[in-house]
């Protein structure tokens, strides 16, 4: 057994909670523009002061409509400004905010609201509304809702006129540092999601922490994050309540499709992603690259920026022909991929999946740094990350200041913390197999270093054991396939078979653009090209890149390419992005057999 720790950074308020930060910066930095909001198209700054007199006024709505100190609120809706907003309004009210997906089927939706108790429920649009209206009849605690595009926030400005502002000090001063601020319902990729019940505690360790380790990135005034991630995520959360907590100006954007307009417009100092996100933009400026006659030139950027990355590691750093090639290609491509991430930042902060040492290697080489950190709804979010000062790419960091992360004798990493839940709600058999001792047992596979660095290697309970009784970790490969242009997403299989095999899904973004490339008929699609010749060898050498990352016994051996994606609306990913592997093993049977025929 092996443990790390490090000394907390910041002291946890003992009677305080969420709503202190906003009342705090408006004392502090009352004209510094701590948010920013889209009006008719445009970035308009929203100073800590006006942020703190808007919370105020929609808390009134709530307390004036009958929301009582503790009752669950629930909140619906993409990420935009209106959903921190509301956030802080509902602390503000002495109550607990109960994310729900935007993406959620009424099934899910009646599940949450109808598990957590629900008085209330802010929705964000007309199909959210159909949804909770479809399954009400089964909400009998349900009382309230209110939607936003048609106008939430006014109607609950109208509503409070009468509230006074004793009344709202009152109230925002209910909830003290253990009590509930969130039930964040994990994505649910075995059975029903289970809500994590995390407390004001919780995040101030965590977010206080964070902040004061990472410090130069949360200059008050200076630095900006623009949030893509979903709010109704923890990871979205942890955002959200840093940039509060720092503070520093929060962009809110409601999904990835135009992000490359948005942070250029924005223009922020730190990005906070999922691999995908830098796998996306890595990918897109290559195939550019390729297509404007530039791709030999773009590869050798790309060897070069990582090498020159590799080299920062070693003693000597960069020899001095490498540095000079640096420099020609900062100047030929890699201040124009800084520009595609804003122009003005030099950091990131990436978790949810393993990013790769690859790419971790080539950012940090164009002069944009990734840091990989890991963590989990019930850590409330980063548990561990990469020190800005002292990043070590192939690992997701070391423990969250004022936590330990321990390596039980199996294998499986524990935490113990003031950041982690306290508990899933109205769940205690799932609690006391959670907990033990204050100790917290993930469920993942990793190691500690030397310097009390982590490296995620694998899920306890999606270790494939073939028959041979050869133990697999799928991420390790999957990861490695799936950060090739083409793949969508890579799931390995192989329990109780005679050999690994993988099903592959073709990434429609790059399908198309590569059909053109490679003569094949336009408007192709994954149903026709699955077993096409060419794409297949194109395929093997993504596949041929994850079997470098482990021994013979664990390669690929076969692999399938599927007719269409993974898609959350099948039901096999969740909205976080992680799949639900049962569910893919039952849709894709015929396939997976049809590995392992002949």
């Amino acid at each position: 057994m092996r443990e790390f720790s490090l000394p907390a950074l910041y002291e946890v308020p003992t009677d305080g909670n969420l709503t202190d930060l906003i009342r705090r910066n408006a004392a502090q930095h009352p004209d510094v523009a701590v948010m920013s909001r889209k009006v008719e198209g445009a970035w308009a700054d929203v100073t800590a002061t006006e942020f703190l007199a808007e919370v105020r006024t929609a808390t009134k709505g709530l307390i004036a409509s009958g929301v009582q100190p503790g009752d669950r609120v629930a909140l619906m809706s993409a990420t935009r400004y209106e959903w921190v907003l509301l956030d802080f309004a509902i602390w503000s009210a002495g109550a607990v905010t109960v994310p729900v997906y935007e993406t959620s089927s009424a099934e899910q939706v009646q599940w949450i609201l109808g598990d957590s108790g629900a008085t209330a429920v802010i929705i964000e649009n007309d199909a959210h509304r159909a949804a909770v209206e479809s399954v009400r009849e089964g909400l009998p605690a349900l009382e309230h809702i209110w939607q936003i595009d048609r106008d939430a926030v006014g109607q609950l400005c109208s509503a409070g006129a009468g509230v006074t502002e004793e009344t709202v000090d009152e109230r925002s001063a209910a909830a003290k540092a253990d009590d509930p601020a969130t039930i964040v319902y994990t994505s649910g990729t075995t059975g029903r999601p289970k809500g994590c019940v995390l407390s004001h505690r919780s995040f101030f360790a965590e977010c206080g922490n964070a902040v004061e380790r990472l410090k130069p990135l949360f200059r008050t005034g200076e630095c900006s994050v623009l949030l893509f991630l979903p709010a109704a995520h923890v990871f979205g959360r942890l955002v959200e309540v840093a940039a509060v907590m720092a503070p520093i100006k929060l962009g809110c954007v409601p999904d990835i499709k135009n992000l490359t307009d948005e942070l250029a417009s924005f223009r922020p100092t730190l990005i906070l992603g999922v691999p995908r996100v830098f796998e996306k933009v890595y990918n897109s400026a290559r195939a550019k690259a390729q297509a404007d006659g530039k791709g030999k030139i773009f590869d050798r950027a790309a060897d070069t920026a990582i090498a020159y990355s590799r080299a920062l590691g070693t003693p000597q750093g960069p020899a001095l022909g490498l540095k000079l090639k640096h420099k020609v290609f900062d100047r030929l491509v890699y201040g124009k991929l800084r520009a595609v991430l804003g122009g003005r930042g030099e950091y990131a902060i990436s978790g949810g999946a393993p990013l790769g040492e690859r790419l971790g290697h080539f950012f940090r080489g164009i002069g944009f740094t990734v840091l990989e950190g890991y963590g989990l709804t019930e850590s409330c979010a980063a548990t561990a990350f990469n020190p800005w000062d002292r990043q070590k790419i192939g690992t997701v960091g070391q423990p969250l200041p004022g936590s330990v992360v321990r390596i039980a004798d199996d294998g499986e990493v524990l935490l113990h913390g003031e950041h982690l839940f306290s508990g899933y709600w109205n769940n205690e058999t799932a609690t006391v197999e959670a907990l033990t001792d204050g100790w917290f047992h993930t469920g993942d596979i990793g190691t500690l270093d030397e310097d009390g660095y982590l490296a995620i290697t694998g899920r306890k309970k999606e270790i494939i054991v073939t028959a041979g009784g050869k133990n697999v970790a799928p991420a390790v490969i999957e990861d490695r396939i799936r950060a090739h242009a083409l793949v969508a997403e890579c799931m390995v299989v192989g329990d109780g078979r005679p050999f690994v095999g993988a099903l592959v899904t073709l990434d429609e973004d790059f399908l198309g653009r590569w059909a053109t490339e490679n003569g094949k008929p336009a408007g192709s699609t994954a149903v026709e090209l699955r077993d096409d010749t060419d794409l297949l060898a194109v395929v093997q050498q993504a596949v041929n890149d994850g079997n470098a990352a482990v021994s013979k016994a664990e390669s690929v051996r076969k692999f399938r390419v599927l007719p269409n994606q993974f898609t959350e609306e099948a039901g096999h990913i969740t909205p976080s992005l992680k799949l639900k592997r049962n569910v893919v093993a039952k849709d894709f049977a015929d396939e997976i057999e049809a590995l392992y025929r002949g």
